[in-house]
């Protein structure tokens, strides 16, 4: 599908944080055209059956919501500690400018479940690869990490080498 998704997609110098630039996907959201056109571009390239569609919080929910239901899954929200209700598995990791971890339940993904990692943004890959871990520690098998941007930093695809990437567009 040929479409632009970089004209909705706004720049925030220093956000949240002096030095980087936050790459807002609020424009592309409010457009229902343009909403549905990265739906169905993120769908095109899903390789074959999923059982799970995994979303990091928060912007990872948007559309991982709309391709778990698109592709007749189940949803499963990784969250910050402390936001979820029930037994979790935590893994702190690496942000460009601080550390933070995240959180699964225990009992969100079943062993041997295909799962979709989805996210927003790959940036230095450390929230994609503490997500893995999350999945991987539950017995998920990851089919691919789907993203609308890559930010083009080599460290992240080092990190993922052995997963299948993809992604609408990237800043190379």
């Amino acid at each position: 599908m040929a479409f632009n998704i970089e004209k909705y997609i706004r720049d925030v110098k220093d956000f949240p944080n002096p030095g980087i630039i936050f790459k807002d996907i609020t424009p592309l959201l409010a457009d229902a055209q343009a909403l549905h056109n990265t739906t169905q571009a993120l769908l095109e390239v899903v390789p074959s059956q999923i059982d799970k569609v995994v979303g990091i919080e928060a912007r990872g929910f948007f559309f991982g919501t709309l391709l778990a239901d698109r592709l007749n899954a189940g949803f499963v929200p990784i969250r910050k500690p402390g936001k979820l209700p029930y037994e979790t598995y935590t893994e702190t990791y690496q942000l460009e400018y601080g550390t933070d971890s995240l959180s699964m339940h225990v009992d969100a993904i079943k062993p041997g479940d295909k799962v979709l990692l989805h996210d927003d943004v790959l940036a230095t890959g450390g929230t994609a690869a503490a997500a893995v871990k999350l999945i991987e520690k539950a017995g998920g098998e990851i089919v691919q990490l789907s993203f609308l941007i890559d930010l083009g930093f080599p460290e992240a695809h080092k990190k993922l080498k052995n997963y299948d990437i993809s992604y609408i567009m990237t800043y190379l």
